[in-house]
Formats: structure tokens, C-alpha cells, sequence
């Protein structure tokens, strides 16, 4: 196994030992280092510089923590490049509209191609591959949107993924439906005898349909 690889499977063995979809949780990490590296260590770089501008800065999602980053002088350069664009739009009374993707987007997307590919090329047949298919046949798998775009990516998928996610997701909704039926009026006591997962499964509801997003 390639070192790469080595470095996927230990960042997915990890988060599969958490809550919510593994892959959530390593794109929320990585794209949180990414950015940070970016703003800490890159921003006299100007390929960077021009790809932040030409986009109008990052997405919604990806900038709504920037106030909390140590480097407050990287966010106002930044941030100044696209204040400039926008003012000269007002002035000009036209519409201003980004010319490129969020940065951190496109890293996103490249990392998550990087683990769905991982996931759909584990077969189980190596010690390794047989470790990673355990842990993650143990964890919430993916959610929903994550799942889709394996399928995008892939047609075909190694049996035991498949099967694993479609039977979660089955699972998944008897559950919701047992939560829902037995939150009617007169049935407290059978609510109360199920297990506390299930108790609160509409949040697992919650993070399979949206995904895990911090």
C-alpha cells in the first residue's frame, strides 16, 4: 500500500471511531488546515491571492469562522481585495459576480474524490483493507450526500459498501419510523424502553441527510 494510502487509512480508521459520517468529519479537518495554512503561511502568494480574488473571496460555509483565525492581518488583505471589487461594482451600479470557485471548494472537492476513490477501491482482501472495511462497517457510514456522489463517481461499487450503506439507510428509516410512531399520545412507556440511540435518532437523522458540518 502507497504511503498516500497509508495516510487514508489511517485518517479513516479514526474517524470512523467518531460520530457522524467519516468522511464529514475528515473534510471538516482537512479544509479547516487548508484554510488555516493558507491564511498563516500563503498569503503573499499570488497564484492564491488571484484565486481568492477571482472567486469573491471564500463561500458563505467556508469564511463563516474567519474572525476566529490567529492571523487577523491575512483575513483584512484579503478581505480588502473584495471590498475593493464590490465598491467599484456599486459605483458602476452593475451586478458583481465571482469569476471563479471558492478556493477552499475546490480543495473540497479534490479531497473528497481522494477518499471515495480509497473507500471504492478497498476490497478487504489485504489485512489492512479487511482492518478498514471492520471499522467502517462499525461507524455511522456515509451520509447521504456523500453516498450519492460515490455513486456519481463510480459505478461500481465493491459488495460489501454497497451493501453496508443501503442497509444502514434502511435501517435508518425503520428506526425514524418506530421513534415517530411511538411519540404518540399513550405510548410513553414503550418510548421509554427503547434504546437511547434511538431515542434521539432523529439527530442521526439529521447528520445522514445534511451531512456532518462544523
Amino acid at each position: 500500500m502507497a504511503i498516500d494510502k497509508h495516510i487514508n487509512f489511517f485518517e479513516l480508521e479514526k474517524a470512523c471511531e467518531q460520530e457522524g459520517c467519516p468522511l464529514c468529519r475528515i473534510v471538516n479537518e482537512r479544509t479547516w488546515r487548508y484554510l488555516d495554512n493558507m491564511l498563516f503561511e500563503h498569503i503573499s502568494d499570488r497564484p492564491f491571492r488571484a484565486a481568492h480574488r477571482a472567486a469573491g473571496g471564500f463561500c458563505r460555509e467556508h469564511s463563516k469562522n474567519l474572525s476566529n483565525f490567529r492571523d487577523g492581518l491575512a483575513v483584512a488583505i484579503l478581505g480588502r481585495d473584495i471590498l475593493e471589487d464590490r465598491i467599484e461594482a456599486f459605483l458602476k451600479n452593475k451586478p458583481w459576480k465571482p469569476k471563479a470557485v471558492c478556493p477552499i471548494c475546490v480543495e473540497q472537492e479534490r479531497i473528497e474524490k481522494e477518499y471515495l476513490s480509497f473507500l471504492a477501491e478497498s476490497t478487504g482482501k489485504s489485512p489492512e483493507e479487511a482492518e478498514l472495511q471492520r471499522k467502517f462497517t462499525l461507524s455511522e457510514g456515509l451520509c447521504a450526500p456523500h453516498y450519492e456522489q460515490l455513486l456519481r463517481l463510480r459505478k461500481k461499487l465493491p459488495t460489501w459498501l454497497r451493501d453496508f450503506q443501503e442497509q444502514k439507510f434502511k435501517t435508518l428509516l425503520e428506526r425514524v419510523n418506530r421513534f415517530i410512531d411511538l411519540s404518540a399520545y399513550g405510548k410513553q412507556d414503550q418510548f421509554a424502553a427503547l434504546p437511547e440511540a434511538d431515542k434521539i435518532v432523529w439527530k442521526e437523522l439529521a447528520r445522514t441527510l445534511r451531512g456532518t458540518i462544523e
